[in-house]
């Protein structure tokens, strides 16, 4: 009989399960802003990119990255706390999270700014869950967005590409081919 390995060597699939059973009950009613789907996809589209890095790039901490990649709005936009993803998923996985959490404290052009600098002292691992978060949002905007705010997410995709690139060459390629078509939304 044939041995397989049961799940990859740098993640586990029960990992994966526990972290996306948290976020499923913590999103609960949600929907991708500007549409009916729910949110809960948005964190499987994120969570399929670090993965797919993860197959490629095996030197990282995939049980990280995808806990975080799944979780990663959980404190900014639900009522989970920090203390709630220490208690269940560990100190490093709460850090990544809130690293990954916009400070809606300050003016809205220097929430991104700040995030990069706090996402900077993390491990990779969680630089790979921006990328990859930037990599999901980065599809047609919506028809509501005006062309300022258009040009406004790309900088800020650039900026994210120029910050966060080293983390993963996998995610930095296919982040910069979707920067690179974007421009079809600048009119």
């Amino acid at each position: 009989m044939k041995k397989y390995q049961l799940s990859p060597k740098n993640w586990s699939q029960e990992t994966y399960i526990k972290a996306l059973k948290k976020a499923a009950y913590a999103h609960q009613g949600q929907t991708i802003p500007g549409s009916e789907i729910p949110y809960l996809m948005h964190l499987s589209f994120v969570s399929m990119e670090v993965i797919a890095a993860l197959s490629i790039e095996t030197e990282h901490n995939g049980n990280l990255a995808i806990q975080c990649a799944i979780l990663h709005d959980t404190i900014e936009d639900t009522n989970t706390t920090f203390e709630e993803i220490k208690t269940d998923f560990g100190e490093s996985v709460a850090n990544g999270v809130l690293a990954l959490t916009k400070d809606k404290t300050l003016a809205k052009h220097l929430q991104m700014v700040d995030s990069l600098q706090r996402i900077k002292k993390q491990p990779q691992e969680i630089w790979m869950v921006k990328l990859a978060d930037r990599i999901s949002n980065l599809q047609a905007p919506p028809d509501y967005w005006t062309q300022d705010k258009i040009i406004r997410y790309r900088e800020e995709a650039i900026q994210i590409y120029e910050t966060l690139q080293d983390a993963s060459p996998f995610l930095a390629s296919r982040l910069a081919k979707l920067i690179e078509d974007y421009k079809a939304f600048i009119k």
